[in-house]
């Protein structure tokens, strides 16, 4: 994260809006995204002239609506995540590869009217001033019951996962990644996006993991990255 995003006035009061349903931003993970739409090729471009901010929102969930709904009457959800450009490429057929790195959650509070085929809106991130401090509340996630849970679920479900890189991973980015992604529904990742802390978060976690776990015949392998 860039040593300027100290506290939210450090941040802008409006930003370039991606609406995509069942993803989340989090602090300090990686977003890779492959940008086709020409609406959001126009994004891309304009974050690139300026402070390289995307925010990410989901819309709120109608019957038949895409990932990404068409136009700017989609009702958006209240909170979401701002994410800064750290990777680009173009590719030859005109899309482009985009990695973002997560900075902080937001509260919408209004919208812009523009010219501009994205949505525009006005953001407050007091709510959330403690997402600019790497690290934070790591001490309170109890780490020993998310991985044995995160193990059994695993099983369950007949997955593997990089060992070597969960057990290096902070707490912080170990609970934040999970969470991005996790094969949950937008209300279950609604939840996780807003739980007030990073303990909070985990708790969510295993709770949903464990729901499942209970429920859940063992299916065909698979392999999670």
């Amino acid at each position: 994260m860039p040593e300027h995003y100290l506290k939210p006035g450090d941040l802008p009061e409006t930003l370039k809006m991606f609406p995509l349903r069942g993803v989340i931003m989090l602090p300090r993970t990686s977003l890779p995204l492959n940008v086709f739409e020409p609406r959001y090729l126009t994004l891309v471009n304009d974050v690139l002239a300026s402070d390289r901010l995307i925010g990410f929102v989901q819309p709120v969930m109608q019957e038949g609506e895409a990932e990404s709904p068409e136009g700017k009457d989609a009702v958006l959800r209240q909170t979401g995540g701002a994410g800064r450009l750290t990777a680009f490429q173009e590719t030859d057929d005109g899309r482009y590869l985009i990695t973002l790195t997560g900075i902080a959650r937001f509260n919408i509070t209004g919208e812009h009217q523009s010219d501009a085929p994205y949505r525009l809106c006005n953001v407050d991130w007091s709510s959330y001033a403690n997402d600019l401090e790497q690290g934070y509340g790591e001490d309170e996630v109890d780490r020993t019951r998310l991985l044995k849970v995160l193990k059994e679920y695993l099983t369950v479900n007949d997955l593997s996962a990089d060992w070597d890189g969960i057990n290096n991973s902070s707490n912080e980015l170990l609970v934040n990644t999970l969470s991005m992604i996790s094969p949950y529904g937008p209300e279950e990742k609604q939840a996780l996006l807003e739980a007030r802390d990073l303990k909070t978060r985990a708790e969510v976690l295993v709770a949903l993991a464990e729901m499942e776990i209970a429920g859940t015949d063992s299916g065909p392998g698979s392999t999670l990255q």
